[in-house]
């Protein structure tokens, strides 16, 4: 006989999926703004929400969502700025870190739901890892990096053979 699945592990899996589609679309909302202010392409995120919902291959009614979003607020800088669209993933984040978190302990890859997560969770800090990557350019190539408690370029001797 199999084990009965875990009722709320099945209700936040619904909300999971919710958040990262909205992350997802968010994350490639934002690339599509990136390349916009770039090359100067006059994308209109709302037009295109509503192009895509049109379309044949996507046409989640999310997309709706998503178009009101950038409709009430045309200036938006990142989709995750809109009111509602912020709610929404500050309502069910959770839900998506408890499911990863239990994919994860089963050995369940899940990297979808994962990648979401993570674009949150590096969206939300004012500060991230990258200080290592400097730390190990320098190490092997003497490309300096940067400090947070003083200004400037600062080159380790890493061997300690100083």
């Amino acid at each position: 006989m199999t084990p009965r699945p875990d009722e709320a592990l099945i209700e936040a899996a619904r909300h999971a999926l919710y958040v990262a589609k909205l992350l997802a679309y968010a994350q490639g909302f934002d690339l599509l703004a990136a390349a916009d202010r770039e090359h100067h392409y006059g994308l209109q995120m709302g037009a295109l929400a509503r192009i895509w919902k049109g379309g044949c291959i996507i046409r989640a009614s999310l997309l709706d969502t998503l178009r009101a979003a950038y409709a009430e607020h045309p200036g938006l800088a990142h989709l995750l700025q809109a009111p509602a669209i912020a709610a929404a993933v500050r309502e069910h984040a959770g839900a998506l870190r408890t499911v990863v978190s239990a994919a994860q302990a089963r050995g369940i890859a899940v990297p979808a739901l994962a990648a979401a997560l993570a674009y949150y969770d590096t969206l939300r800090r004012d500060r991230l890892p990258a200080a290592l990557l400097q730390a190990q350019r320098d190490y092997f190539g003497a490309h300096t990096y940067q400090r947070t408690d003083r200004d400037g370029t600062f080159h380790t001797d890493w061997s300690g053979k100083n």
